[in-house]
């Protein structure tokens, strides 16, 4: 899914775009200064600064969020309860993501900061990142899961690759990629696929452009020239401290977690002589 150029609302899903239940998920630029209003009743909504500042307002609290940019510092990120309403002030420079999943309200309105964050590096060879569990569990949220993943150039993400959509003892979860790259001028590409179906989708795209997951087993990869970020935003039938399930990883593909090296090539393979 391409993001549109110009300001407020450049990035839009939603469950009735995707064909899917629970998630929604857009990405909207203020840095021209310009206010913004939203009440979801019903819904529980994580808002993630990805570059700029501003102030938004709740019930009379003001949360400032600021970033400098997604690839120098973590996010704090302002999680809503159904049904307040939040307003962003006039004058700021704030370009944020804001998603959204039904829920209760079991949960209040807060702001998580990076100390509550866990990060950590996974995979190796070719797939070597690091993931930062910024609304995970145990941070609380009924459905809302949010990771952001950081892959140097050339290497892939999510591999061995895993599905949750429900088969396979895997859990249901729907699932946005929204990416950046360093340098921007680059590309990435993503892959959804089942094997016992008639289903295999590959989709690329370039700085500021997201990828869904409606199903199946998926992998991303960057082009070798560009660093990637990733913002996921998820939601599906987990809830609250079950949102620590493990996806299913495709059984073709685990033996590398054992042995990152294991056959690898050394180069050159063949020679004249």
């Amino acid at each position: 899914m391409k993001a549109s150029d110009g300001h407020g609302e450049i990035l839009k899903v939603t469950p009735e775009i995707a064909g899917w239940k629970y998630l929604s998920f857009s990405v909207r630029d203020h840095s021209d200064g310009a206010g913004f209003q939203d009440t979801r009743d019903g819904l529980e909504t994580a808002i993630v600064p990805l570059s700029g500042s501003g102030v938004f307002v709740v019930s009379g609290q003001r949360y400032t969020l600021s970033r400098t940019s997604v690839f120098e510092q973590m996010p704090h990120i302002l999680y809503l309860t159904p049904g307040d309403t939040v307003e962003l002030e006039e004058g700021g420079d704030l370009t944020f993501a804001i998603g959204s999943a039904p829920a209760e309200g079991k949960y209040p309105t807060r702001l998580f900061t990076p100390s509550e964050m866990h990060s950590e590096i996974r995979g190796g060879g070719a797939s070597f990142r690091q993931v930062n569990h910024v609304l995970a569990a145990p941070l609380p949220a009924e459905r809302l899961i949010l990771f952001e993943v950081y892959v140097p150039r050339g290497m892939w993400s999510g591999w061995a690759p895993h599905c949750h959509d429900g088969r396979e003892g895997s859990p249901y979860l729907e699932e946005t990629y929204y990416f950046r790259l360093d340098p921007s001028n680059g590309f990435w590409m993503h892959r959804n696929w089942r094997d016992d179906e008639n289903f295999d989708e590959v989709v690329n795209g370039g700085n500021g452009d997201c990828a869904l997951v409606p199903k199946g087993y998926h992998s991303s990869v960057s082009c070798p020239g560009s660093n990637m970020f990733f913002l996921n935003f998820l939601a599906g039938d987990l809830l609250d401290e079950k949102r620590s399930t493990p996806p299913c990883f495709h059984a073709d593909y685990t033996w590398i977690h054992d042995d990152w090296e294991k056959g690898k090539w050394n180069l050159p393979v063949v020679s004249p002589k």
